[in-house]
């Protein structure tokens, strides 16, 4: 049975919709976890318009492909580009999973630097074959409830491993916010938050969090939902 409720928002902007929490939780201190994909770039160049200031809050990231951050496969750099590089006061501190170690290696680093870490704001994205974070459909990460973060083979492209936080540690967060744009998501989106919960749809396993899933989208990824 899922532990929380589910917060649909469609939006002509949910970018700018999710900018605003982004920079909200900025002033507020606290940490923040990023996501790549392709629905985000504008949510953060848009955040970091509106508080151009971090100095108060950590950021982390939830999930990231086994490349060096200067890579353009790299969530580090996606963010880099449209969120660090445009703030007058860089975040805290940043700990940027360093995908240029050996898978193993990295989750290990990540799983050791969140030890009794308290996270904020959850961002994700979903894939149009329902992953979120590097958590794909019959990912034996999914089964890891042992550890804060796991290493595995990417479900999708690009065909590179992945290092991602846990099912565990993401439900953990206080607040978990998606991000979903386009019409290419719109089965998953329905399978996700509409459907039932199934490791089929690992996005769709947040909704067994103790807290309100919010969840922004546009009305292309909306369209399969009932009114």
């Amino acid at each position: 049975m899922p532990g929380s409720s589910l917060e649909l928002n469609v939006l002509a902007a949910p970018a700018d919709a999710v900018a605003q929490l982004l920079a909200e939780q900025a002033r507020r201190g606290g940490s923040i976890v990023l996501t790549g994909g392709s629905s985000v770039a504008g949510a953060y160049r848009e955040a970091a318009a509106l508080e151009p200031d971090w100095s108060a809050v950590t950021v982390w990231w939830g999930d990231e492909r086994c490349v060096p951050p200067e890579d353009e496969r790299s969530n580090y750099r996606l963010s880099k580009e449209n969120l660090l590089d445009h703030l007058q006061q860089q975040p805290r501190e940043s700990h940027r999973i360093r995908g240029e170690l050996a898978p193993a290696d990295a989750a290990d680093e990540l799983d050791r630097a969140l030890a009794g870490v308290q996270l904020d704001l959850m961002l994700l994205g979903l894939g149009p074959d329902g992953h979120m974070a590097s958590l794909f459909p019959g990912s034996p990460q999914l089964a890891v409830s042992d550890r804060r973060a796991a290493h595995g083979p990417a479900g999708l492209e690009p065909w590179v491993d992945r290092v991602t936080m846990t099912l565990p540690t993401i439900n953990a967060a206080a607040r978990i916010v998606f991000l979903v744009t386009g019409a290419d998501k719109a089965d998953a989106v329905a399978c996700a938050f509409a459907g039932e919960i199934t490791e089929e749809v690992p996005g769709s396993l947040t909704r067994r969090a103790p807290v309100p899933v919010e969840v922004f989208l546009d009305e292309a990824a909306a369209v399969r939902l009932e009114p």
